[in-house]
């Protein structure tokens, strides 16, 4: 498996990010079963491995002044079973939905976001709440929006030295009900074919039908055609749980 480290500080992770040839790992359930396609198809990889599930900084949610702060490494399993506020009830729905127990329990919000799937469920619902992410690295601090973040699929804004560290949500998006709709093959233990977040205010986010989950029009969808769906069924099957949405939401 090659080099392995598992800091329980900050501090320490991001001197060794600085080093530069480190691979961040916090849940596993997207590293290794990659690691395991390699392998299985002669192509395994020795990277050096920095496992960051022993900061403390990184986990758990809480309320600080205007904000909710969510750590990068806050699992699936402890945003379903949180109390909070309606505006986070997609985010919470889009939680119970991630893979079994067994993945929800393993897997966290921060590794949803810097694989940049763009079938990753976290996404569509943290874009309604107009979330922020927190970036750290040895050089300092910086936080970009949710939608400058993930840039296409598996790209995002982070440097090679930079940790994601947190997911900042306005306390006031967070008062509105929200819900969260994903269409599969099957409810659960699925990929998206489509997905989408909604709230009361009018916010409205669909994931699965363009390389980056967006705001629904804030420009067109453009869905591919693949072994789950044609492009022309996303657009039709978007625009139907973006009307389900909003009818759940006025009822």
């Amino acid at each position: 498996m090659g080099s392995y480290r598992r800091p329980d500080g900050l501090d320490e992770a991001l001197a060794l990010l600085a080093q530069g040839g480190w691979q961040v790992m916090a849940g596993g359930t997207d590293v290794f079963p990659a690691r395991a396609h390699r392998v299985a198809w002669g192509n395994p990889t020795d990277a050096a491995w920095l496992d960051i599930t022993a900061i403390p900084e990184l986990r758990g949610i809480s309320r600080q002044g205007d904000s909710w702060r969510i750590g990068a490494a806050t699992s699936w399993a402890a945003l379903r079973d949180a109390d909070l506020p309606p505006g986070f009830d997609a985010l919470r729905e889009s939680a119970r939905q991630v893979g079994g127990r067994q993945v929800q329990a393993r897997g966290t919000i921060g590794g949803n976001l810097c694989n940049a799937s763009p079938a990753a469920d976290g996404v569509p619902p943290l874009l309604v709440l107009d979330a922020e992410v927190e970036l750290a690295s040895a050089r300092g601090r910086r936080r970009l929006k949710l939608h400058d973040f993930i840039l296409g699929n598996r790209r995002t804004a982070r440097a090679a030295d930079e940790l994601l560290v947190a997911l900042h949500v306005p306390a006031e998006r967070a008062q509105s009900r929200s819900v969260f709709l994903k269409l599969g093959a099957r409810s659960h233990l699925v990929i998206s074919i489509v997905m989408v977040a909604a709230d009361a205010a009018g916010r409205v986010a669909v994931g699965s039908c363009s390389e980056v989950a967006r705001l629904w029009g804030d420009g067109a969808l453009t869905p591919m055609d693949d072994v789950r769906g044609s492009a022309a069924y996303r657009h039709a099957a978007a625009a139907e749980l973006v009307a389900r949405a909003q009818a759940r939401l006025a009822a």
